[in-house]
């Protein structure tokens, strides 16, 4: 498996449209541009989709499917250039039957130890601090 995206830059700003192997596309920009998604938060949105496919799957294959996710995410940058994420948070919220601690805890460390390859790429310039919480139906 491999990745591939192409970005291209709209003349007239720091806007780009950045399209995936499979045709779709995101738009991305510097926060004066009102655009699009800054390009180091789209990271955190990376690590919290890659890891929500995974706690997805897994919780489904317990037979334990989710009825919501909520992925809640935030970071602490250096104060300089080039503000390189040294704390990622990653909160998930979730809701479903028969959802237990122990079941969501194996999930969310089966996404982040073995298949999040978001995670695995973070992993050692950043710490990626995990939470959850189950919501009542």
């Amino acid at each position: 498996m491999s990745g591939q995206t192409v970005l291209r830059w709209l003349p007239g700003g720091n806007r780009f449209v950045s399209t995936d192997s499979t045709g779709h596309s995101v738009v991305l920009a510097t926060p004066d541009e009102n655009a699009g998604m800054k390009p180091s938060e789209l990271i955190l949105s990376a690590l919290a989709g890659c890891a929500s496919v995974d706690v997805v799957d897994i919780l489904a294959k317990k037979r334990t499917p989710l009825t919501h996710l909520e992925v809640q995410v935030s970071a602490e940058q250096d104060a300089d250039p080039p503000w390189t994420f040294r704390k990622i948070y990653v909160k998930f919220l979730v809701k479903g039957e028969g959802l237990t601690e122990k079941i969501v805890e194996q999930a969310i460390q089966l996404s982040e130890e073995k298949y999040c390859s978001v995670a695995a790429t973070l992993r050692g310039k950043a710490d990626i601090i995990t939470s959850f919480e189950i919501l009542e139906d």
